[in-house]
């Protein structure tokens, strides 16, 4: 290179450093930013382009709960799902114009909320209907099917709620583990048919929560999207888990059996919180036929998995002092389920909690598996026999008869 390609070169390189703004990559990676802004600001201003709108509000109301706190009163929470504002004007309550008062405003905001109380004489025991009037006289419609007073967060209600978490969670689980003697007996190749039952009934149970958060996904305001949440929720709970997982087993160099456990029961565990949040809401919404009905359902239904609980501390000795703590990490999340949905039913806070119910116990699958392909190269087996194949269809099935007692 001559002495003049060198000079240019060292005065290119000066004048660039000399560029104060473009010191450094944090300017440089702000421009973009800026410049996104600056568009996105012309674009309101401007609408686009496309002038002033003339078409009518697009106005959608969603009543997410209707509870009857007392006799002579009815309370609606609402969220405003459209992309316009929505002024309540009127309240009609079988097809009777209505005294309300709503707070904190009548007039709502995208995704802004509030709340409606109406002293209406309802009589219990019977369906009354709720019309909504805006201002621009769209009408959105609620109802109570069957008019009993909701649940009150008073001691002896508490008690009651906690008392129907203990029999649906703690006390099936608990039966569950007590097979752990009986397991212990079993030979290489019956462990692993029991670990494979496990996987199937974490299988099922992954279908069914999923299904369970899809399907109260829908039950929450469109504006919140809350079905996109599900699957990102569940994958992101996975790749946490699997994570801090890999972490602890780097510094307690210990794997498979008690560790183990204790994630199943945290999987499973929000399994039923999930439970105990369809028991509540459907206490509060006055269905108490099938909140029994629920009861029973469940509580059979969760014995099935103590028994995968138990599965991969066989080859251990755990305290009982463990076993009871995973009984309690299993099981005590109804009691919590029931007073939520008793009492401060969100559909959105339960679609969060499904969701990473999913992720978890899609976690613990992978795990079990694991343990499953470990166990079997240790004898020279393929991964698939028709033991692992029998206990993987077992599990299912399991789970799928005993859903059939809370679905029926």
């Amino acid at each position: 290179m001559d002495q003049a390609s060198t000079s240019q070169t060292s005065d290119a390189k000066r004048s660039f450093s000399g560029t104060k703004w473009l010191r450094g990559p944090v300017p440089l990676g702000l421009l973009p930013l800026l410049l996104l802004a600056a568009v996105l600001v012309l674009i309101v201003r401007t609408d686009a382009g496309l002038g002033e709108r003339r078409t009518p509000p697009i106005e959608t109301l969603h009543v997410q709960q209707v509870r009857l706190p007392e006799p002579g009163l009815m309370t609606l929470q609402v969220v405003n799902d459209g992309p316009d504002p929505v002024t309540v004007a009127q309240v009609l309550v079988d097809e009777a114009y209505w005294q309300f008062e709503i707070s904190p405003r009548s007039t709502l905001e995208r995704r802004d909320a509030a709340t409606l109380s109406i002293p209406y004489p309802w009589v219990e025991g019977e369906a009354h209907a709720i019309s909504l009037v805006s201002a621009t006289g769209v009408v959105f419609e609620a109802e109570v099917p069957v008019a009993i007073e909701s649940p009150k967060a008073d001691r002896a209600s508490l008690l009651q709620f906690a008392l129907v978490g203990l029999y649906v969670g703690v006390v099936p689980v608990a039966l569950g583990l007590l097979w752990y003697p009986s397991m212990r007996r079993l030979g290489r190749r019956g462990m692993n048919f029991v670990l494979a039952l496990t996987v199937g009934l974490l299988v099922f149970l992954v279908v069914d929560m999923f299904q369970e958060a899809q399907e109260v996904a829908l039950t929450v305001a469109a504006a919140f999207d809350a079905a996109v949440l599900v699957p990102i929720l569940a994958l992101l709970t996975a790749a946490l888990l699997t994570t801090v997982g890999h972490t602890l087993r780097r510094r307690q160099r210990q794997s498979g059996g008690l560790p183990l456990s204790y994630q199943l029961a945290v999987g499973i565990g929000l399994h039923t919180l999930g439970e105990g949040l369809a028991i509540g809401s459907a206490f509060a919404l006055g269905e108490v036929a099938l909140g029994v009905f629920l009861i029973v359902g469940f509580t059979l239904h969760n014995v099935t998995e103590g028994v995968g609980i138990a599965a991969p501390v066989v080859g251990d000795r755990p305290r009982l002092s463990h076993f009871a703590a995973l009984a309690a990490i299993a099981g005590a999340p109804a009691i919590l389920g029931t007073w939520l949905g008793a009492f401060i039913y969100s559909p959105l806070w339960t679609t969060i909690f499904l969701a990473i119910g999913v992720g978890a116990i899609l976690q613990v699958i992978v795990e079990v598996a694991r343990l499953i392909l470990r166990t079997q190269r240790r004898a020279n087996e393929p991964a698939l026999t028709w033991t692992v194949f029998g206990g993987l269809t077992a599990g299912i099935a399991v789970m799928y008869l005993t859903a059939l007692l809370v679905t029926a």
